[in-house]
């Protein structure tokens, strides 16, 4: 497979390692997506007593015969009291001004989605196999290069400023691709987040730990940039979705290794 320079010409050629010639599974891939999604959501709880800490009290509708509330044209209600046999508003119900919520958030709900390992790690070799078949590539993406993986050289590995990063991806031919996630969508619905502005996602940059590009392309919009040791289902394939992908040559190198530590783990 041929390796770029930072100029865009061709500097070498290296041999791909099998796990780009896989199969895409977008069931796998889903899935896994699904379960990376999950380990994000933070469990939420509220206080046991929340909306009880009232005087209100439900008496009873028939026995007592002291605060009842028969026949007085009010509704049979837990009511505050308020001294001198006098009722006051309802309260502790779901349905009163300043009552408990009816079903509220449990701490001890289950929010992680588990998977099988070696279904992770299928799901991980099915997403890098799809960053290198073009035509399901360029069903999201823009790109001019016919042969897919891009793979880079050491040297491009290297660039410390981000206007280098800029002109090396427009020499890849990936600027119409760049030009669509400069724009940012607004998102649509509540006001609190009607003003948070959504880039889309353009190319992942995927480098040896420790390479400068990896910060170096950070600030480009819509670029996402990480260590082969850190690729993950959501960086590869947002969405379940193929993406374009431009690995390093020494990422391309190390990256059985990467994947099969991501299997060495027993709990995902």
């Amino acid at each position: 497979m041929k390796v770029y320079g930072s100029d865009g010409k061709v500097a070498g050629e290296v041999t791909l390692p099998s796990v780009f010639h896989g199969r895409f599974r977008k069931d796998i891939v889903e899935r896994a997506l699904l379960s990376e999604m999950s380990r994000k959501y933070q469990p939420q709880g509220h206080s046991l007593l929340a909306g009880l800490q009232t005087t209100a009290v439900y008496v009873g509708r028939y026995d007592a015969g002291y605060r009842v509330g028969r026949h007085m044209g009010i509704a049979i209600r837990p009511r505050q009291k308020l001294g001198g046999g006098a009722q006051g508003d309802v309260r502790r119900i779901p349905s009163s001004v300043k009552g408990r919520r009816a079903h509220p958030h449990k701490i001890e709900k289950t929010l992680r989605e588990h998977i099988n390992v070696k279904e992770y790690v299928a799901a991980l070799r099915s997403a890098v196999a799809a960053s290198a078949d073009a035509e399901l590539v360029r069903t999201r993406h823009s790109v001019k290069v016919n042969e897919l993986p891009l793979i880079i050289d050491e040297k491009a590995e290297a660039l410390q400023k981000t206007k280098d990063v800029s002109k090396m991806l427009v020499s890849l031919g990936i600027a119409d691709d760049l030009e669509r996630s400069k724009k940012p969508e607004l998102r649509r619905g509540l006001r609190r987040l009607s003003n948070r502005r959504k880039f889309r996602k353009s190319v992942l940059i995927v480098a040896s730990k420790g390479s400068s590009i990896i910060a170096s392309a950070a600030n480009i919009a819509g670029v996402d940039s990480c260590s082969v040791d850190d690729i993950s289902i959501e960086r590869l394939a947002p969405g379940a979705e193929p993406r374009l992908v431009i690995w390093s040559s020494k990422a391309v190198e190390g990256l059985e290794s990467a994947i099969e530590a991501k299997g060495e783990k027993k709990v995902l």
